[in-house]
């Protein structure tokens, strides 16, 4: 288990991450999201020990992580730019990993590239930037860490290997103590992968939630309710976190149970009424408008 406590950190005069306290689960995927500059890479950074918090604390499986050699065999940190040994391959950087990774599974790392269609002995530096994510995810996933954490680690990746990439690592997490750690600026990249998502804004947390969770307790319909008096008293009735109506057609985020929210439009008489499937950012706007943030300017 994850966990941190008030951190912050500082570079002169900006304040990169300010007091965040979260608590991230074994054997889940958790997504951290926000836009550049929101503070994600420190975090990363400080949660791999490659940073020291100015304030506040963080615990990995209960000790502390920066210095901590013993902790950090079971982290891999995969930057937004991964480094590789000038004129080094797929086989030089195994070698290399091999060394501070007690459980590196050589055998497997050659098997994935040549799954996926790498040249093993290539040098890394002639691959394009789909296939060096390519190459820095195998490398990161055979190091047989408990935690992995990726900064922008499907930035570049075409469609298909997007979901070969989520894919394995799904299953690392379904076969073995794996905990990975991904942080986007793109929401849509995270739903269909995490099981919790975190969003930063300018340094801080604004929401950490369970997905389904989320998804179950909030809804968007839509309905048309010919009696202006009906629709009022509806709009007042249910708990609406943001709602518009364009001609007839009142749409209106919800939160509660689905069935008793359908219960109460149906007794206005509509003339039509459905639940439609939210996206997960449309679940972040309303949840942060809710808490007085204009989202909508962080995900355009």
């Amino acid at each position: 288990m994850i966990k941190t406590e008030g951190l912050c950190k500082r570079f002169d005069s900006l304040q990169a991450v300010d007091h965040i306290s979260l608590t991230i689960e074994d054997s889940s995927i958790f997504g951290l999201a926000g836009t550049n500059g929101a503070g994600k890479s420190t975090f990363l950074r400080m949660l791999a020990g490659v940073l020291k918090p100015d304030e506040g604390e963080i615990s990995i499986d209960g000790e502390p992580v920066f210095e901590n050699p013993k902790i950090k065999e079971e982290i891999f940190f995969l930057p937004d730019t991964a480094y590789f040994f000038p004129n080094a391959s797929i086989a030089d950087m195994e070698e290399y990993y091999a060394v501070y990774y007690p459980r590196y599974n050589r055998k497997r790392v050659k098997d994935l590239t040549e799954k996926i269609g790498l040249d093993y002995k290539r040098k890394i530096s002639t691959f394009s930037k789909g296939m060096k994510r390519q190459a820095a995810l195998i490398l990161g996933i055979c190091a047989g860490t408990k935690y992995i954490f990726c900064d922008e680690t499907f930035d570049g990746l075409d469609p298909v290997m997007r979901q070969a990439a989520k894919g394995l690592l799904a299953y690392e997490v379904a076969n073995r103590s794996f905990s990975p750690i991904i942080a986007s600026h793109n929401l849509r990249e995270l739903e269909d992968i995490c099981d919790h998502v975190g969003l930063l804004h300018k340094g801080g947390v604004l929401l950490s939630k369970d997905i389904e969770e989320m998804k179950e307790n909030i809804h968007k319909v839509q309905c048309v309710i010919p009696d202006q008096k009906e629709e009022e008293a509806l709009l007042k009735e249910l708990q609406v976190l943001q709602y518009e109506k364009r001609l007839s057609l009142l749409t209106m985020v919800v939160r509660g149970d689905r069935e008793e929210i359908m219960k109460k439009i149906h007794r206005r008489n509509p003339l039509f009424a459905e639940a439609i499937p939210l996206t997960l950012e449309e679940i972040f706007i309303s949840e942060t408008e809710v808490a007085g943030y204009d989202i909508k300017k962080l995900f355009a």
